[in-house]
């Protein structure tokens, strides 16, 4: 390091003495000393000043000492002053070889050089043109601006013509009635598709005009009072045509006006239930209402008054010979669940029905409810009446009224299509045309009503109707709802009132005037078990709380009449007899027709089971009574502790193992024979016979648990006792299978 510090110090001093040096050959060729020429003023490049600052001359030294040619100098030891004339002599050299270079190409620098002038002059004639060029297009984009803003003018001028041109042409067409359409008017009947076609471009032209008269047009003055005159001309071709009458009719529907055939009558609804408003009939009366308010009232008014009779009239003719197909033999007021089948009338009596069972028996009757019976076709009764047809009041019941609402609900949406209506007004005027049809209905219902006892006919009806409300509401067609409130309030105390009289009849039945009875199932409880399984499959496809109330009261009521019935028996046998008969057979039939759920059936089961037990016990009495009361006895004491006392007891077990084991099984065979007597239901019989035998191996068992005891343990007749596996594959055989 401090070989290179003294080395870069001699640096330093040579350059400074060869800068010294420099200046004085530089002064002495020029003839000058010292005050000859004043001294060159270099201000910050004044290397000899004492300002000058050497830092950077070192930052240059250091790096020029880091050159390898420098370094290899240094280390060879080469003098610096003659190896920088060397380095001058070298540059001088190349200088002369670059000038002679140049002097050898001075031919080709001079021809580029003419070229380069030749460019330019050619470059300076096309900045020229650009230029020209440049002031041309700034016109044309001038000119271009113009011609748009003259185009959008003229754009817009063109545009208001149009507008204008359209809004005067839709006026003068408005107003002007051109003769063709006149001629179509005034002489063309009205059946024609030309006369409706030019109808409705007289009804446009006239919106045209009340148009303008309601935005206060001056024109319209001049046109009006000939207008309105062709309106007037056209509103009596309309409301008097050429044809009559009858041609009005068969413009607006044609009702057909004959009610002397029966066939007629049920035509009549077939038509009705494909009515549709002709399209030329709605638009002639909304020409009228538009036009002259007048005549469009009075063919309203016509058209109330004559379907209104029209209706009437095929309703009171169809709802006659409707019920002249109905079933001859109908119930009467007494035809009840506790009248007696043995009961005489009076000498003038009617005939009752043949079998009362079938005043309380649903069968068939039920699909007339179902979804594919309730919307089929109507009864034709003339068709009926040929085929020796006949049915039940509500088939009848459901014919006439899906009649009369297939036809109320078209004869609603006619209404409210051909005369404009909705709301309020549409209900008033449907019941203008309907209103009487509805009325007589209603009478003709009460009056049937009134000497109807037929429960099961009348919730059928009921049912209906309720079907029948929730068929308009999907249909939309309100101006029904208050009838059926008011069928339904016809109905349903009708109903209350004759299942009142059935409960009455079974609560003032007195069993001593029933005559001969026996321990199979009373006729009245199977009136009641028909019955109210009728009512209950019928209630639950859609459920009522107020005819379930109704039902448990008729239930308390045959439970207190099989009660007093089975009173009359003597033995207490009998009458378990007659109460499992009675209970089984009303809950088979409500199990058949109602759900296992219901509350009959759950009723009846309970009571069914409490019976059948006692009745197993009751049979289990006579041959094995004093089995029964010894084991029972024997427990008491084992429980309170008091065992001891068994030992008394050695010879009536004795007695009673020997006993058994000799007459169990012609006890059993006798107790199976006589089970199989006493019920009417194989099934039932069979389950009470497995619960006696059942109940006859838990009895056994529990007296083999009682001679385990250690005061009876060394009795010797227990070797006599019967094993229990024994004895439960021997009664097994006993087993009836059916």
């Amino acid at each position: 390091m401090a070989a290179a510090a003294t080395m870069a110090a001699a640096a330093r001093e040579l350059v400074l003495r060869a800068g010294a040096s420099d200046m004085e050959e530089e002064e002495g060729p020029l003839g000058g000393g010292p005050g000859l020429q004043e001294p060159l003023q270099l201000g910050e490049l004044d290397i000899t000043s004492d300002e000058f600052i050497l830092d950077e001359v070192d930052v240059h030294i250091q790096a020029n000492l880091e050159d390898e040619l420098v370094k290899e100098a240094l280390k060879t030891g080469v003098d610096l002053r003659h190896y920088s004339k060397q380095v001058e002599l070298e540059l001088q050299q190349i200088e002369q070889k670059s000038i002679r270079d140049y002097i050898q190409e001075s031919e080709n620098i001079a021809s580029l050089h003419n070229q380069i002038t030749a460019c330019d002059a050619v470059l300076e004639r096309m900045e020229q043109m650009l230029g020209a060029f440049q002031s041309d297009l700034s016109s044309i984009s001038s000119e271009i601006r113009t011609l748009q803003e003259q185009s959008g003018a003229m754009n817009i001028r063109l545009r208001n013509r149009q507008a204008v041109r359209g809004k005067l042409g839709e006026l003068v067409d408005g107003l002007v009635v051109p003769t063709a359409l006149v001629t179509a008017i005034l002489e063309a009947p009205v059946t024609e598709p030309r006369f409706l076609e030019q109808l409705q471009e007289l009804d446009a032209k006239a919106a045209a005009v009340r148009e303008q008269e309601a935005r206060g047009s001056d024109e319209d003055s001049r046109v009006h009072p000939s207008e309105d005159l062709f309106l007037q001309k056209t509103n009596d071709q309309l409301s008097d045509p050429p044809d009559g009458p009858a041609e009005v009719q068969v413009t607006m529907g044609g009702w057909p006006l004959s009610f002397e055939q029966p066939s007629v009558v049920s035509g009549f609804f077939s038509r009705q239930g494909n009515l549709q408003v002709p399209d030329p009939s709605r638009f002639f009366y909304q020409f009228l209402l538009g036009n002259e308010r007048a005549t469009a009232k009075e063919i309203r008014d016509e058209y109330v008054e004559t379907l209104s009779k029209i209706y009437l009239s095929y309703y009171r003719s169809y709802l006659g010979r409707l019920m002249k197909v109905q079933y001859e033999e109908v119930a009467e007021k007494d035809d009840l669940m506790g009248v007696e089948d043995t009961a005489k009338k009076g000498f003038f009596s009617k005939p009752s029905l043949r079998s009362r069972n079938t005043i309380f028996t649903l069968g068939t009757r039920g699909s007339v409810i179902s979804p594919t019976e309730l919307e089929a076709p109507i009864l034709v009764p003339h068709t009926a009446q040929r085929g020796e047809q006949r049915y039940p009041f509500e088939a009848l019941f459901r014919s006439q009224h899906y009649a009369l609402l297939d036809n109320s609900c078209r004869e609603y949406l006619f209404i409210c299509e051909f005369f404009v209506v909705s709301g309020p007004a549409a209900h008033d005027l449907f019941h203008a045309v309907m209103g009487r049809t509805l009325s007589m209905t209603l009478k003709h219902l009460e009056s049937y009503l009134a000497d109807c006892y037929d429960a099961i006919a009348v919730f059928l009806c009921i049912h209906i109707v309720l079907r029948f409300r929730n068929i308009t509401a999907k249909r939309d067609v309100p101006a029904l709802d208050r009838y059926w409130e008011q069928v339904l309030a016809l109905l349903w105390p009708r109903f209350e009132l004759i299942l009142e009289m059935n409960v009455q009849s079974v609560r003032s039945t007195d069993p001593q005037r029933l005559g001969g009875l026996d321990t199979r199932p009373h006729y009245i409880t199977r009136r009641y078990a028909e019955f109210s399984s009728a009512l209950v499959s019928i209630n639950q496809t859609i459920p009522n709380e107020r005819t379930m109330q109704l039902l448990g009261q008729l239930q308390v009521e045959v439970e207190n009449f099989v009660l007093r019935v089975a009173a009359e028996f003597s033995s207490r046998k009998e009458q378990l007899v007659f109460l499992i008969n009675n209970y089984d057979m009303m809950l088979g039939v409500l199990m058949e027709r109602a759900a296992d759920d219901s509350k009959e059936v759950e009723s009846f089961q309970q009571l069914l089971n409490a019976r059948t037990q006692e009745f197993i016990e009751e049979l289990l009495s006579p041959p094995f009574g004093g089995l029964v009361a010894f084991v029972k006895e024997a427990e008491a004491l084992i429980e309170r502790g008091q065992a001891e006392r068994l030992r008394g007891e050695e010879a009536r077990v004795t007695q009673l193992i020997r006993g058994f084991g000799s007459s169990w099984k012609s006890s059993v065979e006798s107790l199976s024979q006589d089970v199989m007597r006493s019920f009417t239901n194989f099934r039932n019989g069979t389950s009470i016979i497995q619960g006696a035998l059942t109940q006859l191996i838990q009895l056994y068992h529990r007296f083999h648990r009682v001679l385990s005891q250690p005061q009876l343990r060394a009795l010797p007749a227990r070797a006599e006792l019967i094993n229990i596996h024994h004895l439960m594959v021997e009664l097994k055989k006993h087993k009836p299978n059916f």
